[in-house]
Formats: C-alpha cells, structure tokens, sequence
C-alpha cells in the first residue's frame, strides 16, 4: 500500500533549546515550546518563571542566548517588536505599551509604516478602529486621551493594536488581569473566533480557572525550565498548582469572619470631579472599621480609582467629606496621607507605585524618604536602607532579592510584592489594597491573601478593591459595589449572592434588605 504523500503543517511557533540570562539570573534554560496553528497555548509558571521573558525573546524585545526560533515552519530571529509585527507576531504586555498624552487612534496606528512625506489622517483609521471595537464588543473611543482611561479601557486599547495590526500569532500576557468576569467572556469569545479562522494564541496566566476553561494546551515553566505540557481537558487545578511549585497547594485562601471594631475611615456624600471618560464619586458614603475587610467591587473604571485616590489625597474632593478616627482628612496631601497611618498598593503599580527605572531599594523607600531612620537632616542612611530592603526582600520573598536591580527588570508579579512588602510594613490603621493580587501566581497570591488576613487580624482597617470577585467574596466581611460612581448597594460577607452582586455591577440597584445598624 503506498505511504502517504500528505504531510502536516509545521506549528505555528516552534522555540527550540532557548535559553536566555541577565546577569546572574538565568531567566530560559533550554526551553522547548510548540503551539500549534489554530490553539490557544497558554504558559503558566510562578513570577520569575521565565514566561514573560520565553515571549520577549519570540516578540523581538530581546534577543535569546542561543536556541532557534520558527514561524510556520521558517527560521526567525526577530531584532526588533517591529520586525514581529511585520511577520504578523504581535503581542499584548501585562505592561502597557501606550503614550499617555497621545490619543486611542494615535496610540494604534504610532510606528505603523506611512509614505514619505504624507502625514497619515487619522480619520480612516478611527473607522477601522469603530469597526473592530463593534465587531469585538471592545468599547473604545478613538479620539479619547489614554491618560484619561481606566486600566480596563487601555487594556481594551492594546487589544484593538494588536487586532488592527492583522495578527496571526497573538501573545497574551495577563489578558485578564484587569478585567470583571463579563469582560473576560467577552475576550474569551475573541480569542475563540481568533483560532477558529486558523490563528494562533499563547497565552500567558496564573488563574488556573480560566486556563482551564479557555486554552487547549497548557505548558508549565518551573525556574526558567519547561516541567511539562498537557492538554487542558485532562487537567485540573491541584496538578497544575504542583507543577509550577512542586508541592502541593491549597487554594483556599479565605479566613473566618472578624469581629470589627471602632470605625477607622468614614466617607460622608463625596463627590470627586468627572474626567470625560469615567465617572468620578457621586455621593458615596461608607464606613471601614478597625479589624475588618470592606471589599469594593465593580465593572472597572466605576469610580474605583477615584474613591483610592480621593482618600490618599491624589485628587480633590468637591463636595462631602472623608474622616480618619473622626477626624477630617478631606484634600489633604498623600504626603501627609501616609503620616497619618494610611498606605495604598495602587491599580497601576508602575504610574502610582515605583520608581521602574532605578534599583528596587529605592522603590521600597518611597513614602520614607525624608523620615528616621533612613534620613537625617536631610542626609539617607545608606547601610539602614540597605538592610531595610533586603529584610522584604526576603520576608516576602522577593526574586532576586537584590536591592540594587533595576525594578523594571523583575516579573510583574515581582513588582507587585516589592510595593506590598513597602505599604504592609509601616503597619498602617488604614490600608487601601486596589488589586493587589493583580499579576500574581496562584502561591504568591495565596501568601497576600493570607498577609492581608494577618493585617486585619492585627486590627488594620482594609479597603480591597479588586474586579476579582472570587478575592472579594473569599477575603471581605462586607461588600460594597459602585457604578457610574455611585453606591449599588451592601452586602454582608454571608450573604453575598454572586448573581445579585452581578447585577448590582451591572447598575441594578441592590434589593432592599434590613441590615445591622451601622453596616449599611
């Protein structure tokens, strides 16, 4: 019988023995990864597995040590993001890449080539964009500003770069990081009717739920090594969590309910002003009390960030008032915000909490600066900040945890704990966590949830703000949800109903319901 002639198509991506150091850190050794034409591949790995940086070396940010790169087959061996956009290899960065002061159209059609001497109008590209923001259900305005976006609509906006640039190969780190659940079904659909017409997705995650529910294949990188790949219908999450820790994981990371005590942090009818794409504070009025976890839920870009930013002091308060232990705070500095024992792990870590392009220990110094022990008249000790750095480095466990590294060049989910170790450790009464979790693997994630616990118990008043709605439920004594600015409605810890809380993100108001003086 004679063998057949038909031969299958090569993957689309094939990386063959990559391996990749900066400094003393070996980020990729000898790494081997294959996705196929027409699948969704995600990677998961704990932060510094090598995952973001196996991606970078495909994109064209930096180039691998050694090892072959294919593309459907050919070799390649991208200099540039430029030159992976030209072979249609684009990527989305847990980072955004975008200009603050340029706006959406601007932003997606920036480095895009145009004819000598012509200036491109940005007319029929803002068309192109409306088509793709209708087709995927991804609402964006063209002509808005990007500074004046939430995360969750700049997220929006890198998703439509890479859709406008006609990706075959689409790179995906943290999709989902900043979206509600709605939101990730929505890309979910996306990335589906992306490899249904052929293409290709990696995607890059540390919810297990949703790598399980969206991807084909699932490969784990353990200390810049490949431990194994298996396809997702045969996988749970128990497996994956050992393979990426070689040990076994629980993921429960709720506590019991507290006992709250005095109130700590009152808002009375605030009002913050509007920006032309999101609501500001409309009236909202809350309490946190000593020992207890207010959860704050909500689609992104309802009001959230005003409410963290309002009581920190970043922007103005028109109208009502904040009270800290009774005493009004309204429109003071943050300055003096963190002097009176309130601490913030902001949205956006590198916009609000770090200083990206200088060594860690000065981003674990911020807010401290100019106080004992690590200045005097003016002069830093530099031994004091030194041993202050590496003791969070290490309690928290921080990779590498090497004061001097340039914070940009750590994990995301590396940055992350470098900004929570600096807020947990001033001890402070009120402690504002807006995502905190954001970008974190599944262990690292149980260790803040669980610090976070420690914090309450210790008697700080938290406010989580998280579109993680399995982290609010889990970790929060009550719930609170804001829309348009607003206050939905509150719900207490054991009787919170996601359908309801759903529909209260949704806009709906919450159904009436007797509460405990004081809770409401």
């Amino acid at each position: 019988m004679p063998r057949s002639s038909f031969k299958s198509p090569p993957p689309a991506v094939l990386m063959s023995d990559i391996h990749k150091r900066f400094g003393d850190v070996q980020a990729n050794n000898g790494i081997d990864l294959e996705v196929k034409a027409g699948e969704i591949h995600a990677l998961l790995g704990e932060n510094g597995a090598g995952k973001t940086t196996l991606m970078n070396c495909l994109y064209g940010l930096v180039q691998a040590d050694s090892g072959l790169i294919e593309i459907h087959g050919r070799p390649v061996n991208f200099s540039s993001p430029g030159e992976a956009i030209g072979q249609r290899v684009a990527m989305v960065h847990q980072h955004f890449k975008l200009v603050p002061r340029f706006t959406v159209v601007e932003n997606v059609i920036l480095g895009l080539p145009t004819p000598d001497g012509i200036t491109l109008s940005t007319k029929g590209p803002a068309e192109r964009i409306l088509r793709l923001s209708k087709t995927y259900n991804l609402k964006v305005d063209p002509y808005a500003e990007v500074s004046q976006l939430s995360v969750g609509e700049q997220q929006r906006v890198e998703i439509i770069k890479a859709l406008y640039r006609d990706a075959d190969i689409l790179i995906l780190d943290e999709p989902t990081s900043v979206l509600t659940p709605q939101e990730t079904d929505q890309i979910f659909e996306i990335l589906r009717t992306f490899v249904r017409e052929g293409h290709s997705v990696i995607f890059i995650s540390h919810k297990l739920d949703e790598v399980l529910k969206i991807s084909n294949r699932i490969t784990v990188l353990r200390d810049g090594k490949v431990v194994g790949t298996t396809k997702a219908a045969q996988a749970t999450k128990g497996q994956l969590a050992y393979m990426m820790v070689a040990r076994e994981v629980s993921l429960d990371f709720g506590g019991e309910r507290s006992n709250p005590g005095d109130c700590v942090l009152e808002l009375d009818q605030v009002w913050t002003t509007n920006t032309d794409s999101q609501p500001g504070l409309r009236g909202v009025s809350l309490k946190t009390n000593k020992g207890e976890i207010l959860g704050i839920a909500g689609v992104d870009g309802n009001g959230q960030r005003e409410l963290a930013e309002a009581i920190i002091g970043l922007i103005r308060v028109v109208k009502g008032s904040i009270r800290l232990d009774g005493k009004d705070i309204s429109n003071q500095t943050s300055k003096n915000a963190i002097a009176l024992g309130i601490s913030m792990i902001p949205e956006n870590r590198h916009e609000r909490g770090m200083l990206p392009d200088l060594p860690v220990w000065r981003s674990l110094l911020l807010g401290s600066h100019d106080r004992a022990p690590y200045a005097n008249n003016g002069l830093h000790s530099l031994d004091k900040i030194r041993l202050m750095a590496k003791r969070l480095l290490r309690e928290f466990d921080v990779r590498p945890a090497n004061p001097e590294w340039i914070a940009n060049s750590l994990s995301g989910g590396n940055q992350q704990k470098i900004i929570f170790a600096r807020e947990i450790d001033r001890h402070p009464k009120l402690l504002i966590a807006a995502q905190p979790t954001r970008g974190l693997d599944v262990v690292t994630t149980k260790t803040v949830c669980e610090r976070l616990i420690q914090e309450r118990e210790r008697g700080t008043a938290i406010l989580l703000i998280s579109t993680e709605l399995s982290e609010i439920i889990s970790l929060s004594d009550r719930v609170i949800v804001l829309y348009e600015g607003k206050v939905m409605g509150t719900l207490l810890r054991d009787e919170i109903d996601t359908k309801e809380l759903g529909l209260m993100m949704a806009g709906e108001p919450q159904i009436n319901l007797e509460r405990p003086n004081g809770l409401s």
